[in-house]
Parts: structure tokens; C-alpha cells; sequence
């Protein structure tokens, strides 16, 4: 069902989509809009959801889950890169 909403256009361009879109889309300050002017004063606004963002709002919801800290995360990260380097290079 098409919502009909009326916006203002502010300085430098600015215009402010209301909460109620920005929650059903999950889209918040930083996100990226494609604008396509489809011709006849007709605009098509699109959101681009990028895997990285995905792939990072679930790392960060798994992490809140498990009670880890990013902390906890580099040192696990970096003694896995330890073992790996003395298996790989470090001959006996």
C-alpha cells in the first residue's frame, strides 16, 4: 500500500524522512539513498544496504549476546595469528 508523505526541503538540501520510514527500513544518519529521477517530476528514493552493514549489525548483536568485548576479540585474534605463524614458518 502506497503512503503519501510531504516533505520540506531544507538548507544545503536537506530533506528529513520521517521516523516512521526510517524504522520500517532501518535506515539511520550515514545511510546511502539512491535519488532517480524518473522524469515529469516524478523522484524514486531507493536505500542501499550494504553487506558490510549487515554483516556488522550481526556481529554486533552476537557479540551483545555473548557478553564479548571488541578487546576480547583482538587478543583471541591475535593469538590465532600467533599459532598460525608457528605452525606455518617457525621450524623446529
Amino acid at each position: 500500500m502506497a503512503v503519501t508523505t510531504t516533505l520540506q526541503i531544507r538548507s544545503k538540501g536537506a530533506v528529513t524522512l520521517p521516523i516512521e520510514l526510517r524504522r520500517k527500513y532501518g535506515l539511520g544518519e550515514g545511510d546511502i539513498i539512491t535519488l532517480i529521477d524518473l522524469g515529469e517530476g516524478s523522484l524514486l528514493l531507493t536505500p542501499i544496504v550494504t553487506q558490510v552493514n549487515r554483516l556488522g549489525d550481526r556481529i554486533t548483536k552476537a557479540m551483545a549476546e555473548e557478553g564479548v568485548s571488541m578487546d576480547e576479540i583482538l587478543t583471541a585474534l591475535d593469538e590465532e595469528r600467533e599459532v598460525y605463524y608457528q605452525e606455518r614458518f617457525v621450524k623446529d
